[in-house]
């Protein structure tokens, strides 16, 4: 499914309705470049599933938790993980069960680790400033 969104505020209500289809469980890959609105966009899933406080980057932190009603998100950000073994020592595969949902920044970083079966968000730079083409997917 693409998405044209004009503005951060769109992306992140794109975010909100995306969440409408999330489960414990879940795996959302947040791709793109720098800028591209990853985190805008986790920010409205995060208001989609009811969280009301502030939402910010886990750049320096690489893992945040919010408790949503019926699960914990985990935002992670893996732009400065670089082996899958930085990734145990986080306890990532920890968080691959039935009552988290993930939020992955930077999913390459995680190699086989990410499990196949996840849903992808990808954002691209449109033709005008504001402007970002999302492209969701589900892998199974």
């Amino acid at each position: 499914m693409l998405k044209i969104t004009h503005s951060p505020e769109e992306t992140e209500q794109a975010g909100a309705e995306f969440a409408a289809a999330l489960v414990p469980g879940d795996v959302v890959t947040l791709d793109g470049d720098l800028g591209a609105g990853k985190t805008a966009f986790a920010r409205g899933v995060l208001r989609g599933l009811g969280y009301t406080g502030r939402v910010t980057s886990p750049t320096f932190a690489i893992a945040n938790e919010y408790a949503v009603s019926h699960a914990t998100v985990v935002h992670f950000d893996l732009y400065r993980i670089l082996d899958a073994e930085a990734l145990f020592e986080l306890g990532f595969e920890e968080y691959l069960d039935d009552k988290h949902i993930l939020l992955i920044e930077w999913s390459e970083n995680a190699g086989a680790l990410l499990p196949e079966a996840h849903k992808s968000v990808k954002l691209t730079y449109g033709t005008e400033p504001e402007m970002r083409q999302l492209e969701i997917e589900e892998n199974v």
